[in-house]
């Protein structure tokens, strides 16, 4: 039994740890709000994943192999979304992340954000519907939930990890810095956006 929830717990890490665009999100709202406001960032993101696990293990994850124009929609609109996302944070300024920390600082802010990074990011979809959610289905019966578990487990412990630790980075955070880590943030959505096109111009292609 605990060798198929680690099993889990191992699959979960490995697909939610590497940096992508939620990753990035997480870590930007614990140094924009600090804890424990960012709770709600890890609240929204666990939630979504959690959402998405469970309806790959029921068998939504189908729907990505039988209706490949659904995979070729999510890269698009996951590339757009980022992009939106990537331009803004590189044209910030020291006035408008003073507006947008005001603003962020509302909970519904908060969830509203990390809601939709979490279930317009395609590359979040198609890990944890298609390559989690398949894995759990795949499990005998009698292991699905712990496996499953383990996995949801990975994606809370990692999001309060991120949240929790650039929270407390917070105080070292000074104007200069916030900017060019939104800078950055920024950087990182746009490559994402520009790998997520690449990867639908080789669907198209295909």
């Amino acid at each position: 039994m605990e060798t198929t929830y680690l099993a889990g717990l191992a699959l979960g890490l490995a697909l939610i740890v590497p940096i992508g665009a939620q990753n990035v999100f997480v870590v930007g709202q614990g140094l924009a709000v600090g804890w424990p406001r960012a709770g709600w960032a890890v609240i929204a993101a666990g939630c979504c994943d959690t959402l998405l696990i469970l309806a790959g293990a029921a068998g939504v994850s189908g729907l990505l192999t039988g209706f490949p124009a659904l995979r070729g929609a999510l890269l698009l609109g996951g590339a757009a979304f980022l992009t939106y996302l990537g331009v803004q944070s590189w044209r910030s300024t020291a006035t408008t992340m003073r507006l947008e920390a005001s603003e962020a600082l509302r909970v519904r802010s908060v969830i509203r954000r990390t809601v939709a990074v979490s279930l317009l990011n395609p590359h979040a979809i198609l890990d944890t519907v298609g390559v989690i959610g398949s894995a759990v289905a795949a499990q005998a019966e009698t292991s699905r939930m712990l496996f499953a578990g383990g996995a949801l487990s990975a994606s809370w412990i990692w999001f309060l990890f991120l949240a929790a630790g650039a929270a407390a980075l917070r105080r070292y955070l000074t104007p200069r810095r916030a900017l060019w880590f939104e800078r950055i943030s920024g950087m990182v959505m746009l490559l994402f956006a520009a790998f997520l096109l690449l990867e639908f111009v080789q669907f198209v292609a295909a």
